[in-house]
């Protein structure tokens, strides 16, 4: 291939194409004379600068480029490349000392493949009296970084292991009390942590439908169609669906993202939401014993949600019209490597969204509630997690994780009773553990000149302007510095933020904005010395402010695998930078506590926790009054008449 023959993508955020990135990677490699040794971690768009992207009407050219993470083997060391597809050479190439960078896929079934056929862990299965390794499950858990110099020095594996019964069982149901710590660079097991348990648990706990039992029955069909097809229209990866207009992105370690949202307001394209993204989640377990107490998972920056998520045709992911987005990107040679349909894309009926009966004159006027939805599923081990965002037809725009998969369970000696978790069966236990996610929102309401205002709801002071002791009103609080900018939710005031253009007015002279509705959320109960909140400073508080910086991407700094700490938001805050009417990055941290419960097992039911944007003064009234009222239906039996009952 040569410059004459790459066809480059027609828009600045398109993700790369195959063609850009097999090109991407045949430049570096040839360029850099890259070996054996060296692993492809990465490979994506690097996206122009914001002033680029917003300036982009189609008429000139712009330099399409790469963003390439290599990995030495024999070096254990980490490089940086940019590569500009537009003339074809590495434009950048750096070497990031001290870090480790996100565990591959090809990594996970190497340290499987080497655990099963180690000779020290073999004769650690024999010990149990386990003589079928080819049954272990190993999954690879980081080891974080506990100030050890294995930590710091070693690119490491501490997985956990299950095993099963045969080929396809639940192997979750049997934890194994043996630790490898692994060399990934080697692949070499270089110990076995060996710990007691004096019954090994037993009883089989399988979810497929053949292995259940009796499946219930008499749920009769529910079927959603659109005979006239779906509402939206797309051009690549640009869409267009009731006056919103945005462009879905997609990479190895964020997954699915949001580009450019804007919404169609009386003959104008009102910018909101220029990128929204899963900066960073990470999953603490709150077990002090010795397999458990390492386990603090940060699913993106560690294991990549992106490179982990699901091909969705498989399963009943999303029912209706669909639109899938495939997931391009390569193996750590760099063979290119296809997640087909690994976002999903769909109308679903939402409810009613206003309604309202005059009783004078029995007339009643009701519109019901339709939203796109766009979501991508990633299975990290033995958890599930969907990520959805929602548009409505109201100017609402919603994020949400559904929670689901196998929990991450422990063995027991007979008669204990856990302290640290719950008995999900005999002789085992699900150990608890919270999940925090961190979404990056970069803001645009009607220009990047943003300010973000605390709200809180008050009481009005006893006296005159009370009589009757009822009245409250709600106090707004310019955040006017990073540091002013680390806020907590709280619920005697009711308190929320917005986040406004000053300089843009409604027609009732109000800035114009949106502000944040959150949903569950928690603290963490880990020390403030802890491994944990050193390397994950950002589950400290739910709200923090930024200005926007082109390398500030992730809540936990760019490399958190086996790193000590001290990244990310919680150090950028501290210079304290100027956050009012200027480019802000809004980052919101969500938290979900799970004390496990039986009924979680052998596979939990969805647990969901999000945040929503409403618009604030955005809109001069409801952009939803103008919809259509639908055809009336009546229901005649088994029959469904769009005019009325017929006999």
């Amino acid at each position: 291939m040569n410059q004459t023959t790459l066809t480059l993508a027609h828009h600045p955020l398109e993700p790369l194409t195959r063609e850009e990135m097999s090109a991407a990677v045949r430049i570096v490699k040839e360029q850099q004379q890259l070996t054996a040794s060296d692993r492809f971690v990465m490979v994506a768009l690097k996206e122009p600068k914001k002033e680029v992207v917003i300036g982009y009407d189609g008429s000139k050219p712009f330099e399409r480029e790469a963003f390439i993470i290599i990995l030495n083997n024999q070096q254990n060391a980490t490089y940086e490349a940019v590569i500009s597809l537009t003339r074809q050479k590495v434009t950048s190439w750096v070497h990031v000392p001290g870090v480790q960078p996100t565990i591959m896929l090809d990594e996970q079934a190497e340290c499987e493949l080497a655990v099963r056929k180690s000779p020290l862990f073999i004769e650690a299965l024999e010990r149990l009296d386990i003589h079928a390794p080819e049954l272990v499950m190993v999954d690879l858990w980081s080891p974080g970084n506990w100030g050890t110099e294995e930590d710091a020095t070693l690119r490491l594996a501490r997985p956990l292991c299950f095993l099963r019964v045969d080929e396809t069982d639940n192997g979750y149901a049997r934890p194994l009390p043996l630790v490898p710590i692994v060399d990934l660079n080697t692949m070499e097991v270089l110990r076995v942590e060996e710990y007691e348990y004096t019954t090994m648990p037993s009883k089989e706990y399988n979810y497929t439908p053949d292995r259940v039992g009796p499946l219930r029955s008499g749920i009769k069909p529910v079927e959603i169609t659109q005979p006239e097809g779906p509402s939206f229209t797309i051009n690549g990866h640009e869409v267009e669906w009731q006056n919103w207009k945005f462009r879905i992105g997609f990479n190895a370690r964020e997954g699915l993202t949001l580009h450019t949202l804007s919404y169609q307001d009386e003959g104008r394209e009102r910018p909101v939401l220029y990128r929204g993204s899963l900066s960073e989640m990470v999953v603490p377990y709150g077990d002090p014993g010795p397999i458990q107490n390492r386990k603090n998972a940060f699913d993106s920056g560690e294991y990549g949600i992106g490179q982990l998520a699901n091909s969705l045709e498989l399963g009943c992911d999303c029912v209706g019209y669909i639109k899938y987005f495939d997931g391009v990107m390569t193996d750590s040679k760099g063979d290119l490597f296809v997640i087909k349909n690994a976002i999903c894309m769909h109308e679903e009926d939402f409810g009613i969204l206003w309604k309202h009966t005059d009783w004078r004159t029995n007339d009643v006027e009701v519109r019901r509630s339709r939203r796109l939805v766009i979501s991508s599923i990633s299975t990290v081990a033995n958890y599930e997690y969907g990520f959805f965002w929602y548009l409505y037809q109201d100017g609402n725009i919603q994020f949400e994780v559904k929670l689901t998969g196998i929990l991450s369970t422990a063995g027991l000696h007979p008669g204990e009773t856990p302290k640290y978790g719950n008995l999900v069966g005999p002789d085992l236990y699900a150990p608890n553990h919270q999940h925090f996610f961190n979404v990056r929102l970069d803001m645009q309401i009607d220009g990047n000149e943003n300010s973000v205002y605390e709200v809180n709801v008050v009481p009005e002071e006893l006296g005159e302007n009370n009589p009757r002791e009822n009245a409250f009103y709600a106090k707004s609080t310019l955040l006017a510095s990073e540091r002013q900018g680390k806020r907590d939710i709280k619920l005697e005031t009711a308190r929320y933020w917005k986040f406004v253009n000053d300089n843009v007015k409604n027609e009732l002279g109000q800035s114009v904005g949106y502000k944040i509705v959150t949903g569950e959320n928690c603290f963490p109960f880990a020390s403030d010395q802890s491994s944990l909140i050193k390397r994950a400073g950002f589950i400290k508080h739910h709200l923090w402010v930024t200005p926007y910086e082109e390398d500030e991407m992730y809540a936990s700094g760019k490399y958190p695998n086996q790193h000590l700490g001290g990244e990310g938001l919680s150090a950028w805050v501290e210079k304290d930078r100027n956050i009012a009417n200027t480019d802000v990055v809004v980052w919101y941290t969500m938290g979900h506590t799970h004390v496990p419960r039986p009924e979680d097992w052998p596979v939990m039911p969805a647990a969901y926790i999000g945040f929503m944007l409403k618009p604030v003064s955005f809109f001069n009234q409801s952009p939803a009054i103008n919809l259509p009222p639908q055809a009336k239906k009546k229901y005649c039996g088994s029959s469904v008449h769009s005019d009325g009952c017929q006999s």
